[in-house]
């Protein structure tokens, strides 16, 4: 990577070295080599095996790139899907192209370059050189560049299409496209090695089913969304519990309905998931004011007898700092804002819609109210997870609430909502990254599709549920 772009001056460098050197040692030795000179058809040919060998060297890197890696790692990297391969190249093509171009600057400032041309007398022949030179080292380092971030262009699923359509519009710019290159790759590598690390997951519980557990499991949503056909509020989290052996439903309850209207339609829904099961009992994982929702349907609709779990994550069960300060707008406004709401949704399948008082339901005073008139059930085993980000441009989406949340004194939150209050029953875990981003609201349901380093949450659904079934759930 640092001497092959230079094939037009190497091959100078050796045409001078050898002939030079047999005139050296003709004189030393007073014996005419003259013989051994390749003459000017043995030097076309020369010319033409070392352009094949930099020819089949430079599909290797486009193609193929080299792998400096273990045999063991390269026999289980050789299993991993197409799509992995394709991106894992990418990567490691921008990676060479880096120490590549960094290398070039040191060979121009050390004079090296001069060697190859040290045989040329003439100026001008000289200059010219040193542009071709130039001209194939740019050629060679562009193409490789472009190569390896289409790779990872076409094969990343967490860059999102605006982010795409950004990449490829700046990919084709020279010297400008090197700046978003960092991020590139280090998207590539988060996903990578969250990837690699579920395909061998995969490769270990094939036919395990550590999710079947006894009881069906029923997803509930949070505020504002609704269980879409096309658009699954779970991310790829679903899928991959029904491959280790999950049977999962979903509440289908309404994106702005209240929690006491979403109560009834949950248990019309358990009910159907009951009869087509032919069990007595669901295990429930709640995101956000689904978790409420559920804590109704147990503790006021006095479903104890068919819920056997109830797993909470982020759900604001001591209300949300947020709410309290959206409170403080004129109630004018905030019934105007909620009828916008209210409409839209009856448009996505809403039949009673009402932002109102179900964006109020989330406020301190009333979680108050509720904790203490549905206290939690005995025969239901209650657990709850939590996460935070790290500071507000953690999640660009949830800046401004996270910010607004640590200014009210809610220093860990996710955005919507702070680690205490989503604390209930046997609290089990808070989610954080290994990086200075963090977890935030909507990554705990893997909104974006995107992987985080040092939190895979997929992998965290996977351990939830495989732990209520060794529990007996």
């Amino acid at each position: 990577m640092i001497f092959l772009p230079h094939i037009y001056l190497l091959l100078i460098w050796i045409h001078s070295l050898s002939h030079s050197a047999l005139e050296h040692y003709g004189q030393l030795y007073g014996y005419d080599f003259g013989w051994l000179m390749p003459d000017w058809a043995a030097d076309v040919s020369f010319n033409i095996q070392v352009l094949l060998v930099y020819g089949v060297f430079l599909c290797l890197l486009h193609i193929r790139p080299f792998d400096f890696i273990s045999v063991t790692r390269r026999q289980r990297q050789e299993r991993l899907p197409v799509r992995l391969k394709i991106m894992k190249g990418g990567r490691r093509i921008l990676r060479l192209c880096f120490w590549g171009i960094l290398a070039q600057p040191f060979l121009y400032l050390t004079g090296l370059y001069r060697y190859p041309l040290s045989s040329v007398s003439d100026t001008k022949l000289w200059m010219l050189l040193l542009i071709v030179d130039g001209i194939l080292t740019f050629l060679f380092f562009y193409l490789l560049i472009l190569n390896g971030s289409l790779r990872i262009l076409c094969t990343c699923r967490s860059l999102g299409v605006w982010k795409r359509v950004l990449f490829f519009c700046f990919l084709w710019i020279p010297i400008v496209h090197l700046f978003p290159l960092k991020y590139l790759s280090k998207r590539a590598k988060i996903e990578l090695d969250a990837e690699i690390c579920r395909f061998e997951n995969h490769k270990k519980r094939d036919g395990a089913m550590i999710c079947a557990t006894k009881y069906p499991i029923l997803l509930l949503h949070g505020i504002g969304f609704r269980d879409l056909q096309y658009f699954n509020y779970w991310g790829r989290i679903p899928k991959e519990l029904v491959r280790n052996g999950a049977t999962i439903y979903y509440g289908h309850q309404e994106a702005w309905g209240t929690i006491e209207n979403n109560g009834q339609v949950i248990r019309k829904k358990i009910k159907e998931v009951l009869a087509e099961n032919n069990c007595d009992k669901v295990n429930i994982i709640a995101h956000s004011k689904g978790g409420l929702d559920a804590r109704y349907l147990i503790s006021g609709l006095h479903m104890e007898g068919q819920v056997a779990s109830l797993t909470t994550i982020s759900t604001p069960h001591r209300g949300s700092e947020l709410l309290d300060i959206l409170n403080r707008l004129p109630d004018g406004v905030y019934h105007f804002v909620s009828s916008l709401f209210d409409k839209s949704y009856a448009r996505f399948g809403d039949l009673n819609p009402d932002c109102y008082h179900a964006s109020k339901q989330l406020s301190r005073a009333f979680c108050e109210d509720f904790n203490a008139k549905y206290p939690d059930s005995p025969m239901v085993y209650y657990q709850s997870y939590a996460s935070y980000v790290k500071h507000p441009f953690g999640d660009p989406m949830l800046g401004i609430p996270n910010l607004l949340m640590a200014l009210s004194g809610a220093a860990k939150n996710d955005g919507l909502v702070n680690v205490t209050s989503a604390k209930w029953g046997h609290f089990k875990k808070t989610f954080v990254s290994a990086g200075s981003r963090g977890i935030s609201h909507g990554d705990m349901i893997d909104l974006k599709r995107e992987d985080y380093k040092g939190f895979d949450v997929i992998e965290a659904y996977v351990k939830i549920v495989a732990e209520l079934k060794e529990m007996g759930f």
